[in-house]
C-alpha cells in the first residue's frame, strides 16, 4: 500500500523512513522553493529572450534550441547561489544540515509533441534512479518551476515497488557513465545512443500517478521508486528542478529502500556535498559503497 502525505509535519527522519517504504510526499510552496525557482527562471528567461522558453521550440531550430540548453543547464547546476538556496529549502524542511548531504541541482526540460526528447532533454523511460547507482538512502526532490498539468508531469508505477523488473543495470558503471555518456548528452539530439539501464520485460504502466504541485512545491519519493517522464501533449515546454539527498547516518547504517532489482557498480555517492558547509562525503563512505551491488552493504528495508 502506497500512501501520499500532503504537508505533513513528521520529522525527518520520520519522513526519510517512510519514502523508504515507498510512501510519497507532496508539500505546498515553501518560501526558499519559490526562490529556487526564481532564480532558475531568471537564467532561462535571459538564455531564451526574447521568447518565453516555455513556447521557445515554436521559434527555434531544434540545433539552436540544444545550443541553449547546453549553456543554460550547467550554468544553472554549478551556481553557488543555488547551493545557498537548496541550504536553505532543506533547513526550512526541517533536516539537520549536518547529516543532509544534496548533489547539485538539475534543470529539466520536457518539450512538447516529440520537438526533443534525447540527450539533454531526454525523455525517461519508466526507470529506478538506483538502476544508474544511486544509493538506496537516496530521497528526490523534484520541484516546477513553472505550472504544470497531468500532461506535462511525472508518473509513478507504484505496482513495482516491491516488484523486480527486468532491466539492463547490469551493465552500468557510474564511473563510466560520467567518463563518457554523461558529458556528451548536448551531441544526441534526434536519438539518444547512449546505453542507460532500461526495462527489459512488458510493464503495465497503467494505473499510474500524477501529482501536480503547484510552483515551488516539492514531491519527494524514493531512488527506488519506478519513475517515467509522461510524454508531453501539454502544448508547452514543462521546466523543473530536481536534487537529491541523502542522510549520512542512514547511508553508514545502511537505512534505506530495499534493493529488488538494481545490478548496476559505481556509486553516486562522491556526488553529494554537505548542507552545512557544501564539504564532500567522507571518502572512506564512498569507497566502502564503491563496489558491486553483491559486495556492498545491504540496505534495510523500514517497515512493512
Amino acid at each position: 500500500m502506497t500512501a501520499i502525505f500532503v504537508d505533513t509535519d513528521l520529522t525527518d527522519a520520520a519522513r526519510r523512513r517512510a519514502l523508504y517504504d515507498g510512501q510519497l510526499f507532496v508539500f505546498s510552496p515553501r518560501r526558499s522553493a519559490l526562490a529556487l525557482c526564481e532564480f532558475a527562471r531568471s537564467l532561462t528567461e535571459a538564455a531564451f529572450a526574447p521568447l518565453d522558453p516555455r513556447r521557445a521550440q515554436e521559434s527555434l531550430a531544434v540545433e539552436d534550441y540544444v545550443a541553449i540548453l547546453a549553456e543554460l543547464k550547467p550554468r544553472f547546476i554549478h551556481h553557488p547561489e543555488c547551493k545557498r538556496l537548496i541550504r536553505g529549502l532543506l533547513d526550512e524542511m526541517g533536516c539537520d544540515l549536518d547529516d543532509t548531504y544534496f548533489d547539485v541541482p538539475r534543470m529539466r526540460t520536457a518539450t512538447h509533441g516529440g520537438y526533443l526528447t534525447a540527450g539533454i532533454a531526454y525523455a525517461f523511460h519508466p526507470h529506478r534512479d538506483t538502476w544508474y547507482s544511486a544509493p538506496f538512502s537516496q530521497i528526490n526532490w523534484w520541484i516546477p518551476m513553472y505550472e504544470i498539468e497531468p500532461d506535462n508531469s511525472m508518473a509513478f508505477h507504484l505496482r513495482y515497488w516491491n516488484a523486480a523488473v527486468r532491466n539492463g543495470s547490469h551493465a552500468y558503471d557510474y564511473d563510466e557513465w560520467n567518463k563518457e555518456s554523461r558529458k556528451n548528452a548536448a551531441t544526441h539530439i534526434k536519438a539518444d545512443t547512449r546505453v542507460q539501464p532500461k526495462p527489459e520485460q512488458p510493464l503495465a504502466l497503467e494505473p499510474q500517478i500524477r501529482l501536480i504541485p503547484r510552483v515551488g512545491g516539492a514531491i519527494l519519493f524514493s531512488a527506488a521508486q519506478l519513475h517515467s517522464t509522461v510524454p508531453n501533449t501539454a502544448g508547452q515546454t514543462r521546466f523543473s528542478i530536481d536534487f537529491r539527498t541523502i542522510s549520512l547516518g542512514d547511508v553508514v547504517d545502511g537505512v534505506g529502500a530495499p534493493n529488488v532489482d538494481s545490478a548496476c557498480t559505481g556509486t553516486a555517492l562522491g556526488d553529494f556535498l554537505c548542507a552545512r558547509d557544501f564539504s564532500r562525503l567522507p571518502g572512506d563512505v564512498v569507497r566502502r559503497h564503491k563496489s558491486t551491488p553483491a559486495e556492498a552493504p545491504a540496505p534495510q528495508a523500514v517497515g512493512g
